[in-house]
């Protein structure tokens, strides 16, 4: 009998070596109610970077889809009020239209600034280069959705965020007003460059007969025609925000030649392509 006691002391005492050999871990438990073990490489503002118990690669997952984090210390850490829904936030002073799990890979473009000699321009312009650079990167969006600048135009209206009032808002407010996780800002300078003036000449000579068909005479008149073209200076900058106010993307390109139509679309087109959220 002492020998079975002993050997259930020796079992005991080796299991409870082995479990404290066992290395701790991290938990992460995703508002999905999914728990997710491993350790945890850092924290960001917006994401996570883990990897699996037992393996060595590196996942990143977002803050929003994260309800607590259970440290191998045994501390806790709560992103409860990060993935309340929208419309029950505290914190936000505008009616709210979506929660963040509703943003993932959206994008919305809202109407561009337009500055000409470095004064707001005409609207319309603002509305088209919206349109544009939806019509360009439309064609190269796989994996996202992109709001149609009309939806994006009427929720803005509806939400009360005119132009006049838009800077009283932050990138996160429009997220949660149009749905989406990532805004698109952009705004087109035109500037008055240089003045071309073309100068061109002609010269009418008759010839005057007679009844006899014959040559009575010969006179020569010359005219001068000119004209000017204004130049204008393009450059278009570009900034992309997510759901958290982050900017991922800020970039400006300016025209390599002056034109005298007032096209943005070569440095709009060099912008988007290099952009995070264009796909070839």
């Amino acid at each position: 009998m002492k020998k079975i006691y002993l050997l259930l002391l020796c079992l005991s005492i080796v299991i409870c070596g082995f479990a404290q050999n066992q290395p701790k871990v991290d938990i992460i438990k995703k508002t999905n109610g999914e728990e997710i073990k491993g350790k945890i490489i850092r924290i960001t503002d917006a994401e996570v970077s883990f990897v699996y118990a037992g393996e060595t690669a590196e996942y990143v997952i977002k803050k929003a889809d994260i309800s607590q984090i259970v440290h191998s210390s045994g501390r806790l850490e709560n992103f409860s009020s990060m993935n309340m829904p929208a419309n029950a936030r505290q914190s936000d002073q505008i009616a709210m239209s979506a929660t963040p799990a509703d943003h993932h890979n959206k994008i919305a473009i809202i109407p561009f600034t337009y500055l000409m000699d470095n004064q707001p321009g005409a609207a319309a312009i603002s509305l088209k280069a919206q349109q544009d650079a939806y019509s360009l990167l439309s064609q190269h969006s796989a994996g996202y959705t992109i709001i149609d600048p009309r939806t994006t135009n009427a929720a803005l209206i509806q939400a009360g965020v005119t132009p006049e009032k838009m800077m009283g808002f932050t990138m996160k407010n429009l997220c949660d007003i149009l749905g989406v996780e990532y805004i698109i800002d952009g705004t087109v300078t035109q500037n008055k460059g240089y003045l071309t003036n073309t100068t061109s000449n002609s010269e009418d000579t008759k010839i005057k007969r007679n009844d006899g068909d014959k040559v009575k005479g010969i006179s020569n008149s010359s005219s001068s025609f000119s004209s000017a073209a204004q130049r204008y200076d393009i450059s278009v900058s570009l900034q992309i925000y997510m759901d958290n106010n982050a900017s991922i993307y800020n970039a400006s390109h300016k025209a390599f030649l002056s034109n005298t139509d007032g096209s943005y679309t070569a440095p709009l087109e060099y912008l988007l392509k290099r952009c995070p959220l264009y796909r070839k």
